[in-house]
């Protein structure tokens, strides 16, 4: 099942159905899609990576470290609230206690729209297929 899984409805039937989702995305907000490929061991540590919008550089002092790990922890609890009505929907769906990440953590394969010009260059798991480029046009 090809979904974007920002609004994870396609990620819950896929799951409903045991079909094998494929997601296309450019990112979760919060960093939910970063959680969820960590469990199958791809780092992505809060001390080094710059998170979104903090405008830091990958060069960063101790007391911007800090910032970042704190920015990355605000994001936690803003996922939690953002993403609770989606995990009550699916446990009521599925008839299991399920959530989001549990969901998400099941994806065959990441479509990441990543540029790593723009974006972080980071270690990807083998089903994680960086396709950057695709929203670019082509000037002639």
């Amino acid at each position: 099942l090809l979904t974007d899984p920002v609004v994870p409805c396609g990620v819950i039937l896929a799951e409903h159905l045991s079909l094998p989702s494929l997601y296309f995305l450019r990112g979760i907000p919060c960093g939910l899609d970063f959680q969820a490929t960590q469990s199958t061991q791809c780092p992505y540590p809060p001390s080094y990576v710059p998170r979104a919008f903090t405008q830091l550089t990958d060069r960063m002092t101790f007391l911007q470290r800090v910032k970042n790990l704190l920015f990355d922890t605000q994001n936690l609890f803003l996922c939690d609230f953002a993403f609770d009505p989606f995990s009550k929907l699916a446990s009521e769906f599925l008839q299991r206690e399920v959530t989001v990440l549990d969901l998400l953590q099941k994806g065959s394969v990441w479509l990441l729209r990543l540029e790593f010009v723009l974006d972080y260059p980071r270690p990807l798991m083998p089903n994680i297929i960086p396709i950057g480029g695709v929203n670019c046009a082509h000037k002639e």
